[in-house]
């Protein structure tokens, strides 16, 4: 049995590797032909769009891990029942279940491995190929949320851990290495009412330091007077003030702007659970995040699934498909995955579904048709 296991875990791995290769190129060729709209565009050039996808293709292959491995399990077991190698395992004593381990065995190998190139390969090159573009660019062009930039929110807490005042925060480009430029910073007091409003220029963040902003104009409104004696009403007025530098502190990190660069789905978990955390502190919406954070942590073990799935294949005589159909039929079906897991994340955040739910609920309707068609196998 060992030797067969070996044997199994061989064919389906190199014919995992061969489909992913193969989608791998497949998408290359079409995330190149959308790029070609921008060579010639603010010095952007061919050979920066060909670094900008290559340094996509990690968060390609994670997306296209439990489909590959769909379709090359699909293979394996169809090759080795169209040349009976599969009917002589069964003779010798291989039983549904014992195969199912094996590709239980190769498959937890796999989630462990997309795990790794989810959370520590493809995150870092997800942003160097963001800061290529911004770089082939010239750096002024940041990815924008709204027409007007991008938009934070920000709390200042007194040393009690209190809330003494709300920050409303506006950069409106976010060019590489945290490099901001044309701040606006709104800020209310616990009662939402505008105490003042700040320009700058540039915003520059040191580790330990906090923020220095550059030529900063700082409007500065008069508080409540409605109480106050006539002469307190005479002295309230609105003070501008003007600084060449700032040191501005808050908690706010060049991280969060990091976030507005990278789509959620292609962020690190940690990095996901920090922005959460943020967000929950600041009270703003959390449900885009957490639904990729959930995927995060559910789609890997979608490989496990699809070889599942892929294992009453093997039991299918040549004559009721051949090969290719079968392959055929791996591609719908992993196609079908991909597009329920998109169309649900979409209707989660529409919906405001629980998103463990949203996360999860792709895997366990293909896991639940697999163990139906095996069970249906087992039964005839």
């Amino acid at each position: 049995m060992r030797t067969i296991r070996r044997y199994l875990w061989a064919e389906i791995a190199s014919a995992t590797l061969f489909v992913l290769f193969a989608l791998l190129a497949l998408f290359l060729f079409f995330d190149m032909v959308a790029q070609l709209d921008e060579i010639g565009q603010r010095g952007f050039r061919f050979r920066d769009a060909l670094f900008f996808v290559g340094l996509t293709l990690p968060s390609r292959m994670y997306e296209l891990m439990p489909i590959a491995a769909l379709i090359g399990t699909i293979y394996t077991l169809s090759k080795l029942a169209a040349n009976s190698e599969f009917t002589i395992m069964r003779v010798s004593g291989m039983s549904t279940r014992r195969l199912m381990n094996n590709l239980l065995g190769i498959g937890v190998v796999m989630v462990a491995l997309t795990y790794l190139l989810g959370e520590f390969i493809s995150p870092p090159a997800e942003q160097l190929a963001q800061k290529v573009r911004l770089q082939a660019t010239g750096g002024t062009d940041g990815v924008r949320e709204f027409r007007s930039g991008v938009w934070v929110r920000d709390v200042v807490k007194d040393p009690g851990g209190r809330v003494a005042a709300f920050r409303f925060i506006n950069v409106r480009r976010v060019g590489v290495d945290a490099d901001t430029r044309d701040w606006r910073v709104f800020e209310f007091d616990r009662d939402y009412k505008l105490r003042s409003i700040l320009t700058a220029e540039t915003g520059r963040y040191e580790a330990g330091r906090g923020w220095t902003l550059t030529n900063v104009v700082e409007t500065k409104l008069p508080g409540p007077i409605a109480t106050a004696s006539v002469q307190q009403m005479a002295a309230a007025r609105t003070q501008v003030v003007r600084t060449a530098d700032l040191a501005w502190p808050s908690e706010l990190k060049p991280d969060i702007f990091g976030v507005m660069i990278v789509q959620p789905e292609r962020m690190a978990g940690w990095d996901l659970a920090q922005y959460i955390q943020h967000l929950s502190d600041n009270r703003q919406q959390t449900e885009r995040f957490e639904i990729a954070f959930w995927s995060k942590l559910f789609y890997p073990w979608a490989i496990v699934v699809m070889m599942v799935l892929a294992l009453p294949f093997a039991f299918l005589h040549v004559r009721s498909g051949g090969v290719s159909f079968k392959i055929f039929a791996g591609v719908m079906i992993g196609v079908a995955f991909y597009g329920l897991n998109k169309l649900l994340a979409h209707l989660g955040l529409l919906n405001t579904w629980p998103p463990i739910v949203v996360a999860a609920l792709p895997s366990l309707v293909v896991l639940a048709l697999a163990m139906s068609t095996l069970y249906w196998i087992e039964r005839r």
